[in-house]
């Protein structure tokens, strides 16, 4: 067995990091409780729908934060792996919120639709723009980090339909102001709830897929094997496993068969040599064997059931 580890670092310093997502939760907190109040006020479901969604972003870049602190985190006895799957995790916590938030204001829509109530479009309007105002600061403060990070790329989502939200709700208010389209209010909220879900569903197949322990994109696990297998020195590979540890450390382990024709050690290390170099996995784990020591009937890829 042989062991080889490598680690990749992405993103701004952590510090600054941090700060910039607790004082995005800050400015959304105080956003919530203003929009909360005016939308109340002004009868507008279309802004208690965007205070909604401004609550959310505050509690999923909370949770994105406390996800950063905990995956960096050393390895130990109870996590070997370590921790920074905590932010693949979060990202799956917001993904489904987000779904959630998207159904229910889906809903509330249909029924202002079959029930439409008066509303102050004016409120609408000055809330609102406060409102975009704050998403585009927030958005300024992870856009760099949503970059290379599932967990704040999921966060950042939220903002990013936050502010659509918010240009919804101006326009919205702006109609009503204009020609006292009240329906707009409810359209609004459910043109809202049907981009959260279509982002939502986009941003949750990759998160899913770290978390089920599924292949990469890239490398291929099939070319992996097919250029192992043509290694010098290599009889055979079986038992490969490919697979994400997190969103940029993918790692591999293989049983890997001896020819008979070079010592295992120079294979084993040719090997890792290689993988390095050409798919840039640097975490892998070898288990040689001979013809004589060789698994029954193995497997290519995977193990059987």
């Amino acid at each position: 067995m042989g062991d080889h580890h490598g680690h990749h670092h992405h993103g701004i310093d952590a510090g600054a990091g941090d700060l910039r997502v607790a004082l995005a939760v800050g400015v959304n907190l105080f956003l919530t409780l203003v929009q909360i109040v005016a939308g109340a006020i002004s009868g507008s479901l279309a802004l208690v729908a965007d205070a909604i969604h401004n609550l959310s972003d505050a509690l999923s870049l909370g949770i994105a934060l406390a996800a950063r602190r905990l995956g960096r985190r050393p390895a130990d006895a109870a996590m070997t792996f370590g921790y920074r799957r905590a932010e693949v995790v979060a990202a799956l916590v917001n993904y489904t919120t987000l779904i959630v938030i998207a159904v229910w204001l889906g809903a509330a829509g249909v029924m202002r639709l079959v029930a439409p109530e008066p509303v102050t479009g004016w409120i609408m309007v000055a809330v609102a723009g406060v409102a975009l105002a704050v998403d585009l600061v927030t958005a300024a403060l992870t856009w760099a980090m949503a970059k290379s990070s599932v967990n704040i790329r999921a966060a950042f989502l939220h903002n990013l339909a936050d502010a659509l939200g918010s240009l919804g709700v101006i326009v919205a208010g702006s109609l009503i102001l204009l020609y006292g389209a009240t329906w707009v209010d409810a359209a609004v909220t459910l043109g809202i709830a049907a981009y959260i879900l279509w982002q939502s569903a986009a941003g949750l197949g990759p998160v899913v897929r770290i978390l089920m322990l599924a292949s990469p994109e890239t490398p291929d696990a099939r070319e992996v094997l097919s250029a192992m297998r043509a290694a010098p020195g290599v009889g055979d590979v079986h038992h490969l496993h490919l697979w994400r540890m997190q969103e940029h450390e993918a790692a591999l382990e293989a049983h890997v068969v001896l020819s008979g024709e070079m010592p295992a050690q120079t294979v084993r290390l040719a090997l890792k040599d290689m993988l390095e170099a050409r798919f840039d996995l640097a975490h892998t784990t070898l288990e040689i064997e001979t013809e004589e020591t060789a698994c029954e009937a193995p497997q290519r890829l995977g193990h059987p059931d």
